[in-house]
């Protein structure tokens, strides 16, 4: 016998129909944020960044490539990594065929982590992605909006019992615990308008999950994440499978 509750066809569709219900409430509720998104105020962005790309030092202005929207993904690759994260190579998995159709819809999407240029791209092409990725390796960009974390944020943390999870992820990139949670992911989106650069959205942590298709996909089966606490997570790159 399953482990399971079973239920005949049509009490399975009795429940399955009160459950769509629900489900439309979050999508029309969605809907709503997403409105809600589009209304936030824009701030000006003063600071002058400087990138490192394959094109050479570029501005923050420059790397919209002619668009009017930047969405930037906040990869962890820190300067002492010697791979990227698992996480964020997952996500990035997600992100990378979605180029294409963001430039059709008069958005840039790129990456940007603070390791050397030259790291970048050789991972960039192990991963065989196909979006730009550039270095803020010598400036405050992600420190300025909270994806790098300063040595007096992290003491707490590394005080404390470091749990097995961030061990492991720090090992799969090459580095420490400290080196690893020095870096934050994140999502940030910008707008130029008469030359100027708007932050207009920043978010990190679980706001970054629609970039985990994996996790949509589980969500919808019968086990589901099945993370269990304690046991190595079981994320890996996807040339690691």
């Amino acid at each position: 016998m399953p482990e399971h509750r079973v239920a005949s066809q049509e009490e399975w569709q009795a429940e399955r129909d009160k459950l769509l219900a629900e489900e439309k409430e979050i999508t029309h509720r969605g809907d709503e944020l997403t409105k809600m998104r589009q209304e936030l105020p824009w701030v000006e962005v003063e600071k002058d960044y400087t990138f490192e790309t394959t094109e050479g030092t570029r501005s923050l202005a420059e790397l919209f490539d002619g668009r009017s929207q930047l969405l930037i993904y906040h990869f962890m690759f820190g300067p002492p990594y010697e791979a990227g994260c698992i996480a964020c190579s997952s996500i990035t998995d997600t992100l990378a065929p979605n180029v294409p159709h963001l430039a059709a819809k008069d958005t840039k999407l790129m990456l940007v982590s603070r390791a050397p240029l030259d790291r970048l791209q050789a991972y960039r092409e192990r991963m065989g992605w196909e979006i730009d990725w550039a270095s803020a390796g010598g400036t405050d960009f992600n420190l300025d909006i909270g994806f790098t974390s300063t040595e007096e944020q992290l003491k707490p943390f590394l005080e404390g019992e470091i749990p097995p999870v961030v061990e492991q992820m720090a090992e799969a990139s090459g580095t420490d615990p400290k080196g690893y949670v020095t870096e934050v992911p994140g999502l940030s989106a910008y707008k130029l308008s008469d030359d100027v650069v708007y932050r207009t959205y920043v978010t990190t942590a679980r706001g970054l999950e629609p970039t985990m298709a994996y996790y949509f996909l589980l969500d919808r089966t019968a086990s589901g994440r099945d993370e269990r606490a304690g046991e190595p997570h079981w994320l890996r790159r996807h040339d690691e499978y």
